[in-house]
């Protein structure tokens, strides 16, 4: 088993753009430094926040690099290889082990979806033999996939057939099959949390931490929110996660991805335009 471990907070980083639509990477090291200094402990790049599902391969590796290059060591990076066609994320796994990415994460197939367990364990076996020493985290988001697990049963599977897996990026409202997966085999699986409006629910199910896309702007007031946790001040966290669930409120009403990227902007890291759809 690989081992690698993350906590805190982990920014899922957007996709630069210049009003053409062009990759605009000049101003990810900017980006980089700022998260850094607002408290980030990590970077995963190219998941929903960073649009990788619509960007050509070509683009993703570069987008990859850019975060990769950034960081200069001194916060771990995850790369999202996930694709439609799984011999496309095995190439992606193995430019991202050769780029130098601390990890590697998947969402499954989401057009011809995995139809079992012992299906979608298959498919994540195809991608990271493209990186096989690269630790890997599954991206659980059953929302956007469609893609559903018995949280036992698969994690039991991977423990049998998936030495670099590591862990399980769960981007899911459904906190009791996160408490199942974090207990599983003495706690062997790191459980990264993905709905940044119930970081608190989600740190008392057992989330040792967390994926989102507000900590680009706000990781301060989350950051407030664990450490209140840490101490057992649950009066103090509830009160910030209310005003985190107040933000995320307000960005839905106007279209997630482009207000979020509007509001980088408003820091002074232009993020550009969305890509369609």
């Amino acid at each position: 088993m690989v081992k690698f471990w993350m906590t805190g907070l982990t920014a899922a980083t957007f996709t630069p753009f210049h009003a053409d639509g062009s990759l605009n990477l000049a101003i990810v090291p900017a980006v980089v430094d700022h998260l850094i200094a607002d408290g980030v402990k990590g970077l995963y790049v190219c998941g929903s926040t960073g649009e990788g599902v619509s960007l050509a391969r070509e683009e993703r590796m570069a987008v990859a690099e850019a975060h990769i290059n950034a960081s200069k060591g001194r916060i771990p990076v995850i790369i999202q290889v996930g694709h439609t066609s799984l011999a496309e994320a095995k190439l992606l796994a193995a430019h991202a082990q050769r780029a130098g990415a601390n990890a590697i994460s998947a969402t499954p197939p989401t057009y011809f979806k995995p139809q079992n367990t012992a299906c979608l364990i298959d498919c994540l076996a195809e991608v990271i033999s493209g990186a096989p020493d690269t630790p890997f985290y599954y991206y659980h988001i059953p929302p956007m996939t469609g893609v559903n697990i018995d949280m036992e049963a698969f994690l039991q599977g991977c423990k049998e057939r998936l030495p670099s897996m590591v862990g399980v990026k769960f981007s899911s409202s459904a906190v009791p099959e996160m408490q199942t997966g974090v207990m599983f085999d003495g706690g062997r699986y790191n459980f990264l949390f993905g709905s940044d409006e119930m970081l608190f629910s989600g740190l008392v199910g057992g989330a040792q931490g967390a994926v989102g896309s507000t900590y680009n702007l706000a990781a301060p007031l989350y950051n407030r929110i664990i450490a209140a946790f840490n101490r057992g001040d649950f009066a103090e966290a509830q009160a910030m996660q209310g005003k985190a669930v107040a933000m995320v409120n307000a960005v839905v009403r106007y279209n997630a991805m482009p207000a979020l990227k509007a509001m980088m902007g408003m820091l002074g890291l232009e993020m550009g335009p969305t890509r369609l759809p």
